[in-house]
Formats: structure tokens, sequence, C-alpha cells
């Protein structure tokens, strides 16, 4: 197979695996809340790493000078997606789903200052369409054409996230290039499950699923091993694969959760969010040309 067809198929797996993730994980933190759908899908998660790594049998040659990035990974990790899932849960998952589409922003502006990457024409051109996009989708017009200036709910949580996942992205590239894709990825789960741990005991926050109906904790498990599988496909397709074709494939996930939402949840966006919403996807695809 060629690494073309690898980056391609690599970028569509993280797209619908994230972007279903997203979906689901919106939707149950708006039941659950967004800790208890964020811990449980991830626990979920790293089980399936463990289980997927018996069979594999990876190198666990880790050198010193990354393993001080595992858990740095998994923290910012770990905070983007529950600013993510907070907004979710407070929010139009629409509308928050867009603004999420950011974190491309925040990556490339990263990748520019701190790693010496720099941005083509086309991708310039992209970014200043998420830019428009987010800005068109995330503002309350009902309240603007009242003269008061108001961000929809879940917009604040979601670029805090989109901030955080920027950052994770930068470090999780230089992770993989050094120890793999299934280690990486497992090593990373792991380090979210034990943040997570902590943050439950911390906060005195309850973290049972005891009183959640059957079907949706198995959802919850199910989801996390997708969204899983999506972290580890990505990460296998930029071992040997393009990574400038991988992740602009595969950041158009915000495509399969609004569209879902849109479907499933029968939500509602204005027809300038709705422009806003398109424009921000259609960038994040034009950042990768």
């Amino acid at each position: 197979m060629s690494v073309t067809i690898i980056s391609i198929l690599s970028g569509i797996t993280g797209m619908f695996g994230w972007g279903l993730y997203d979906f689901l994980g919106g939707d149950f933190a708006k039941q659950i809340g967004p800790y208890k759908s964020f811990f449980w899908s991830q626990l979920a998660g790293l089980a399936s790493m463990l289980l997927l790594a018996t069979f594999v049998s990876p190198s666990m040659n880790v050198p010193s000078g990354v393993i001080f990035l595992f858990p740095v990974a998994a923290l910012l990790y770990s905070a983007g997606y529950l600013f993510f899932f907070k907004g979710f849960e407070i929010g139009n998952m629409s509308i928050v789903a867009a603004t999420m589409n950011l974190w491309a922003v925040f990556t490339m502006f990263f990748a520019f200052t701190f790693m010496g990457q720099r941005l083509s024409p086309s991708q310039t051109i992209g970014v200043l369409m998420i830019l428009t996009g987010v800005t068109l989708a995330s503002l309350n017009w009902s309240e603007i054409q009242q003269r008061k200036f108001q961000l929809s709910l879940g917009v604040r949580e979601a670029i805090a996230g989109a901030f955080f996942f920027g950052i994770y992205w930068n470090v999780s590239e230089i992770i993989v290039e050094q120890v793999g894709w299934l280690v990486s990825t497992a090593l990373i789960k792991l380090g979210i499950v034990v943040f997570m741990l902590f943050f439950f005991v911390l906060s005195n926050r309850g973290m049972s699923l005891a009183d959640t109906a059957g079907k949706t904790t198995a959802a919850i498990f199910v989801m996390g091993v997708i969204e899983a599988g999506a972290v580890a496909v990505v990460n296998y397709g930029l071992t040997i694969g393009d990574a400038i074709l991988i992740t602009p494939i595969a950041s158009a996930l915000s495509i399969v959760t609004i569209v879902l939402a849109i479907i499933f949840l029968k939500e509602k966006i204005t027809k300038i969010q709705g422009i806003g919403v398109v424009t921000a996807v259609v960038g994040i695809v034009v950042t990768g040309l």
C-alpha cells in the first residue's frame, strides 16, 4: 500500500473516529457530566490499547529525554477534552464543534513560534478562513442585533480546549516520532486515566456509573475504544505517512460531529452561524493544500 493511500486512510479514520467520539461525548456530557464521560471513555481506550499490545508486542525502548513529555501530553489532552465536553454540556453542539476548529490554528501558531515551521500561502488562507468561520459561528447574533455583544454558550470553553489541544499536537508529534504509535497512544492514555483519578479525589466528585443506564455505560465504553483506535491509527499514519496530508483530513472531524448533531439532536443554527461552520471546516481542509 502506498504512503499516500495510508496517509489518506489514516486521516479519514481519525476524522470519523474523533467526530463520533465528540458527538457521543457531547451527548453524554449533558446526561452524566463531562468528567465521568471523559474518564470512563479514556479508561476503555486504555484497556483496548493494552489488549492490542498483547498481540503486537511493541518495543518499549523509550528515550529518557521523552519520558517527561508523556505526563505533559496527558495533561494537555485531558484539559483540552474536559473543556470541550464542558462546552458541549452547556452549549449548542454544532457551534461548539465549529469553535473547536481553532485547535488547528493554535497548533500552527505554536509550531511556527517554537518549532520553526512555516505556513504556505494556502495554509495562511486556511487559517484566516478558520478564524472567520469561528467568529461567525460562535457569536450570538440575535444579541448583537440588540447591541449586546455575547458569545454563544460553550464557546469560551471550546476556545480554552482548542488552546490546550494546539499545544498537545506539537508535543504528541515529538513523542510519536521517538517511540512509535502504539506505545505513545497507550502511555498517554495511562497518564490521562491517572490524572483523572487525582482530579476526582481532589475535587471530591463522584465517578461511579452505578446510577447510569446500562446502554449508556456500554456506549461510553464503545466510544472510548473508537477514540483510542482513531488516535492509534493517526499516530501510525504519522510514523510512515505524510503529516501534511493526514492532519487536515483528520482535523475535519467537526464535519462528522456537526452533521450528527443536526440529524440526531435536531439542533438549530442561524444562517450566519451555518455559514461560519462551513467556512471553518473548509478552512481546515485548505490548510492541507
